[in-house]
């Protein structure tokens, strides 16, 4: 059985394609990982595939001391990558980018391994950017970023099956949502973003005159202090904390956290996210109207290129951070846009997880 290994962390947003495509391909592969000992490590643990952690460095986009080890540290990284490689002799190495795909994809460039790489955002990450000749295509969601490379193929962004197989009847029952509702989805990644939880906090009452809510809070986001005043009372009956509040004819309910991403969507008229690219693209698949509050801090400013982008062609809307106060006006203006719904209807979006395993197998077969 000819045998992969993919590569990628550091986010999340590079996790979470790898095991899009991972799914698809481990009926027919033998699959390992390799990464740091972030997220990366949590995820593919969680799905049961072998894990392989070799520890990158990651370069701090300012001036500090700890940049001055990445050097000998990333020495350290390539020597140990070499190793597993000797050793475990995948056919091909598929990364996903991040800072911790980087020991990976230079140990099978020494060994002459084949290597792919899959770009999500509009501008190539500096990991693409330092790897793309060590590889024989530089997959990317985005036509235009595959332009800005000799090897460059556009295959789209790989989604989610379960994200694509949510059913709005099941998943209004589950969360509690008068069928004929109009819902609203909140977000902001599975650890969460506090503007967004402040911002929904104050909105809230607003809101809740023209949607019933669902907002996903995040594991490292505080839960939202309204809902536990005398106005939204809570009530934890779920394990995993569950709150519900009811005004009028509106529901709001709050989780930190919900693996079942597929009915959370498949419940949701219209969606408030940050703008990450595999989130938008999962909105697109999905022809969800979304409102992209790009992330504006600790960023080299690739949501806010997406954000644009996807505006700029009638998509969905664009909220900048510092615009919150006026999130509530800005939903409602989605969620009845006619214009932007047609042009979600009309828009093509490739199947890039059947695109991408394509290309793997013109490499395997």
């Amino acid at each position: 059985m000819k045998r992969i290994l993919f590569t990628g962390g550091g986010s999340a947003g590079h996790v979470v394609p790898n095991l899009a495509i991972m799914r698809e391909l481990h009926y027919a592969y033998s699959l390992f990982y390799m990464g740091t000992g972030g997220i990366e490590q949590r995820l593919i643990a969680n799905a049961g595939y072998p894990f392989f952690r070799v520890d990158c460095p990651k370069l701090v986009r300012a001036f500090t001391v700890q940049n001055l080890k990445i050097p000998f540290l990333l020495q350290r990284a390539k020597r140990e990558a070499l190793t597993v490689l000797q050793r475990e002799k995948p056919d091909l190495v598929f990364s996903k980018g991040g800072f911790a795909s980087y020991p990976a994809v230079w140990a099978s460039a020494k060994l002459k391994i084949p290597v792919l790489t899959h770009e999500s955002d509009l501008s190539p990450g500096l990991c693409t950017r330092l790897i793309a000749k060590k590889c024989a295509y530089v997959l990317t969601s985005f036509p235009e970023t595959a332009k800005r490379f000799s090897n460059g193929k556009y295959v789209g962004s790989p989604v989610r099956r379960e994200v694509l197989n949510g059913d709005s009847a099941r998943a209004r029952r589950k969360f509690g949502f008068p069928e004929n509702d109009r819902v609203l989805l909140v977000f902001g990644g599975g650890s969460g973003s506090h503007a967004l939880n402040q911002a929904l906090e104050s909105t809230l009452p607003e809101l809740l005159k023209h949607f019933s809510v669902l907002h996903l809070t995040g594991l490292s986001t505080p839960l939202p202090q309204a809902i536990l005043t005398d106005k939204y009372e809570s009530n934890s009956s779920e394990s995993f904390s569950q709150n519900k509040a009811q005004t009028q004819k509106h529901v709001y309910v709050c989780r930190e956290f919900e693996r079942d991403m597929g009915s959370a969507y498949a419940a949701a008229d219209v969606v408030l996210c940050r703008a990450g690219s595999n989130t938008v693209f999962e909105l697109l698949a999905l022809k969800k109207p979304g409102v992209l509050v790009p992330l504006s801090h600790s960023s080299r400013g690739d949501q806010l290129q997406n954000a644009r982008y996807f505006a700029q062609k009638g998509l969905v809307k664009l909220l900048p951070e510092e615009q919150l106060d006026l999130m509530c006006d800005v939903i409602c203006d989605a969620a009845g846009d006619c214009e932007l719904k047609k042009n979600l209807d009309q828009e093509a979006i490739p199947n890039g997880t059947e695109n991408i395993i394509k290309v793997i197998k013109e490499f395997l077969e």
